[in-house]
């Protein structure tokens, strides 16, 4: 129908809630604002460094910042945290069914036979945490750990564990855990990205969703880091483009973005204005964070951290930096650790990679007295199953497949109590038979140690309230000093 015979016709919905003020995006954006999904308080409501300004929590917080090392492929809790000697007493033999009770795995038969832990294990510390010898640094530390033994998870493979355990979902498209924490308590700096990635290793696979905002406004998605060139991409102003020139260009478009974000409303709008805002700051702050000839040689060293090389060293170094400067949360993804075959080689080539580095920066945070407000978390998206996996078409031998019924992680400081090792498994280590940690409780104890009760912290999307554990998980209490 030709809409200029009566112009009401050319009335739109869109019209209709623009011109009364009641734009989709104004709503969007007030609920945002207002809190009306997240019972904080009401936020200043028209300015995009609004939206990560600090806000308050729930309860007091004990930690502020988090650094999570994402051991991506899953490291074998049986050769590294949870020593079973009698794997070794079984080694050959299959496992009994009744341990097994009907599990099937993708790359090893239900009756393969054990294989027992590769590495040497010891007590070390005042607590007598038993570790492998292929972690000599964390030994020197494990005091300042809480080593948690009895953990599961849902998923099987590596993508939808990741993701999982980073965004409380095995499917893309629902907000990070870092994602989440931000949006609930915003940011401590105007001139670093609240949330920030890293990524060592041969890629993620549950890839950029892993740390993705999801169905939230896109401000709080990761910013990831580079490892080399300009360590964010767009920062950098192009050849020709001087100080005055970029300083004009910024205001204009700045008029015009918030022009339109008092038209429109969108909260898209408010992230794009805030990273503009955020580039013309990194111009200044990313170089000087970057810059690891600042730290001194007895710093490096303790890191194992080459200035000028991208390493895990390096980017625990740097996550230390970020934290001294306001950064809310850290994530670095250190993949590698999928030892389908040669689990030894693997696991000593992944060890001497991060055990320096991981143990150096629980120590220089302690030291710097940093520990107490920073929550460190170790560990990957499941373990390692008890048999063996050999399999001559594939290449494979002396490996061990994905096992999600148990696995270890480690977590320091914010609130954590030291020198513990919680939960038991097995005595093949096949199954939790102590204080089962499900990765909902994992998140619900991060969130609550930085002041967040996982319950109340919701997002209104497509009609019904998300949130971080769905309608799951519980505060390990236990685990708490």
């Amino acid at each position: 129908m030709d809409s200029t015979i009566n112009p009401q016709l050319a009335q739109t919905r869109r019209h209709f809630f623009r011109d009364c003020t009641l734009g989709v995006g104004k709503v969007a954006l007030a609920s945002l604002l207002t809190g009306a999904c997240d019972p904080q308080p009401a936020r200043a409501a028209n300015t995009a460094t609004n939206l990560l300004a600090a806000r308050p929590t729930h309860f007091p917080a004990k930690a502020k910042h988090v650094i999570h090392l994402f051991m991506a492929g899953a490291p074998s809790h049986l050769d590294l945290f949870d020593y079973k000697p009698a794997l070794a007493k079984y080694e050959g033999k299959p496992i009994p069914p009744e341990i097994i009770g009907g599990q099937r795995y993708a790359f090893i038969r239900p009756d393969a036979a054990a294989l027992g832990p590769r590495f040497k294990f010891q007590k070390h510390g005042q607590s007598g945490i038993e570790i492998a010898d292929v972690l000599p640094h964390l030994a020197k530390v494990v005091d300042d750990i809480c080593l948690i033994r009895s953990v599961h998870t849902d998923q099987f493979n590596h993508a939808p564990a990741q993701l999982l355990f980073n965004t409380g979902f095995g499917q893309p498209g629902r907000p990070s855990i870092g994602s989440w924490v931000t949006y609930g308590i915003g940011a401590e700096t105007n001139d670093l990205p609240a949330f920030i990635v890293m990524s060592t290793g041969s890629g993620i696979s549950g890839g950029a969703a892993t740390w993705s905002s999801g169905f939230l406004p896109s401000l709080y998605t990761g910013v990831r880091l580079r490892n080399q060139g300009d360590p964010i991409l767009n920062v950098s102003s192009p050849a020709g483009i001087d100080v005055a020139l970029q300083q004009d260009s910024y205001e204009l478009i700045d008029r015009l973005n918030q022009k339109r974000l008092q038209i429109e409303g969108d909260p898209e709008i408010a992230t794009r204005i805030s990273a503009y805002e955020m580039a013309y700051r990194l111009q200044t702050s990313a170089p000087e964070l970057m810059n690891l000839k600042s730290e001194t040689k007895a710093t490096l060293d303790q890191y194992g951290a080459d200035p000028d090389k991208p390493s895990f060293a390096r980017s625990c170094l740097l996550a230390r930096r970020m934290v001294e400067r306001g950064v809310r949360f850290i994530t670095i993804f250190h993949e590698g650790w999928d030892a389908h075959s040669d689990l030894i080689g693997n696991h000593t080539g992944n060890a001497k990679a991060t055990d320096q580095a991981a143990a150096a920066l629980v120590a220089d945070l302690k030291q710097r007295g940093l520990l107490d407000e920073t929550l460190v978390v170790w560990g990957g998206e499941f373990g390692r199953t008890p048999m063996i996996e050999s399999n001559p078409a594939l290449g494979r031998s002396l490996g061990r497949d994905h096992h999600p019924q148990a696995y270890s992680i480690w977590m320091a400081g914010g609130g954590m109590k030291s020198g513990l090792a919680y939960g038991g498994t097995d005595e093949l280590g096949f199954n939790v038979v102590d204080k089962p940690v499900h990765i909902y409780d994992i998140q619900a104890t991060m969130l609550h140690l930085l002041g967040l009760d996982h319950e109340r912290l919701t997002y209104r999307y497509a009609g019904r309230d998300f949130r971080l554990t769905d309608i799951h998980g519980h505060v390990v209490h236990d685990l708490l000093a």
